[in-house]
């Protein structure tokens, strides 16, 4: 990711998520709701988490030297995965929170609730759909999407149990919500830490197929077989190849170069490492008969 627009949209989040966290831990002090200053605690974790991948992200963008030859994408897969172990904790912390407020009900004053978590809600929305586009791509500005996602959705319940504790003063509701709350970050920290393990491993990547890869590169004119075949990501958006690809003698040129676009143009796959190996190739069955006959 070259554009500077991912960088620009992680430090507006940042600043704004910053100014939640300051509005959120005055107005839970002022309205003594501990609901509020516990997602105070949710947005302290995430302005953290941004300003990881907004680190991460700039990190990304050096060039590769002699001593890093792949430069620095690793780390933003590195920032993903301390995001997701974030976002359990958070997730956790919340269900703690969530069970004792169901065993031990606390008085809020909701209309001062109702107005703090409202604003908190129309912000982190704005911040969540300027990320929404690249989140899909890029691993870091996803795990950062998930988690200004997860104070959205922190502060909807916030509202709803407001509204809730304003009509009926009913206060077990925002306990209730928080656990639902803490269910959703649970799962989008699950995949968020399972994707930045499979990088890390090395795994083959989403939506990828190996056979698929070997069976198109079987099927180029000059190809006998394929083996040893590797496939891993760098990051989110660079896939490695290497494979070793046997080929019929003279044919080495023109097979490289219909292998490599094949791979890049079938398979997005444009980072390869192809070691050709030639061997003598049968005779095509006709030329033999043909032979056969002038003789």
């Amino acid at each position: 990711m070259t554009s500077g627009r991912p960088a620009r949209r992680l430090v507006v989040a940042v600043s704004v998520t910053a100014v939640i966290l300051v509005g959120e831990v005055v107005g839970g002090i002022w309205s003594g709701s501990l609901a509020l200053i516990s997602d105070a605690a949710h947005v302290f974790m995430d302005v953290f988490a941004l300003g990881l991948s907004l680190c991460a992200l700039l990190l990304a963008r050096r060039p590769a030297d002699g001593r890093r030859t792949y430069g620095w994408h690793r780390a933003e897969v590195f920032a993903a995965l301390i995001n997701g172990a974030a976002l359990v904790a958070v997730a956790a912390f919340i269900f703690v929170e969530g069970i004792r407020r169901l065993l031990e009900p606390t008085p809020v004053k909701g209309v001062g609730l109702l107005i703090i978590a409202t604003v908190g809600l129309v912000a982190n929305a704005a911040v969540a759909l300027s990320l929404r586009r690249h989140a899909a791509s890029d691993i870091n500005l996803r795990g950062a999407f998930l988690h200004v996602l997860g104070d959205a959705l922190a502060s909807i319940a916030v509202v709803v149990g407001a509204l809730v504790v304003i009509a009926t003063g009913w206060y077990s509701v925002d306990p209730i919500l928080a656990l639902g709350i803490g269910s959703l970050l649970f799962w989008g920290a699950g995949r968020l830490v399972r994707d930045a393990a499979r990088i890390l491993f090395e795994g083959t990547p989403p939506g990828v197929k190996p056979a698929e890869i070997a069976e198109a590169l079987t099927a180029l004119e000059g190809v006998t077989s394929v083996h040893d075949l590797h496939v891993w990501a760098l990051c989110s958006h660079v896939t490695n190849l290497s494979a070793h690809v046997v080929v019929c003698e003279g044919m080495s040129d023109e097979t490289r170069r219909a292998a490599e676009a094949t791979l890049a143009d079938r398979f997005k796959i444009h980072h390869t490492t192809l070691q050709l190996e030639t061997e003598p190739c049968a005779p095509n069955p006709e030329e033999v008969f043909c032979e056969k006959l002038n003789h």
